[in-house]
């Protein structure tokens, strides 16, 4: 009877073979979408990845190019300001070098010449003082603890206000960098 009612229990929680099945093609399929999904999001990020790459050759050579066109232009400018270019171009309109003593030079009314730079003061050394520190705020922790622990308790109440003054007060610091 026991043995019956074990073969009962199984059968009871034991599904059907079309289940499993059914069970095993879902599962199969759920994976072959999460591959299918991974291998999207792949071929997406590589195609994104190979038109960056194409952009970046392209912007290099343009800058190639570029530098050697700014070369070319700065052979040109240093070509048509040399002395021999210069020299030959003024003999070809017709001017002469001349002479700054045989120059005549006018005097142009309401001109006025450009004055003396202005110059910044020269840098000062400008003293900063820090103020006194009170005696409270200078006295060490062993100075307290000497005060109030072992002076303070030995003497009596009117020469505790001597002994404070004199003995903890350290003189005034004034810090001058």
């Amino acid at each position: 009877m026991e043995k019956a009612m074990k073969k009962n229990l199984l059968q009871a929680y034991k599904q059907a073979p079309w289940r499993t099945q059914l069970q095993w093609i879902g599962i199969f399929l759920l994976v072959l979408v999460g591959v299918a999904v991974v291998a999207g999001v792949y071929l997406m990020i590589s195609g994104r990845a190979a038109a960056t790459g194409r952009r970046i050759q392209s912007l290099e050579a343009e800058i190639s190019a570029l530098e050697m066109e700014i070369s070319d232009l700065k052979t040109q400018y240093a070509e048509v300001s040399s002395a021999k270019s210069l020299s030959e171009r003024a003999d070809a309109l017709n001017m002469t070098m001349l002479d700054p003593l045989e120059a005549m030079y006018i005097e142009v009314p309401g001109y006025v010449p450009p004055s003396q730079p202005v110059l910044a003061p020269p840098p000062a050394v400008e003293e900063i003082s820090t103020p006194v520190l009170l005696p409270e705020f200078t006295a060490s922790l062993w100075d307290w603890l000497r005060l109030k622990v072992f002076i303070e308790p030995s003497l009596p109440a009117e020469s505790t206000e001597s002994v404070t003054t004199e003995s903890v007060t350290p003189a005034p610091i004034e810090v001058v960098p």
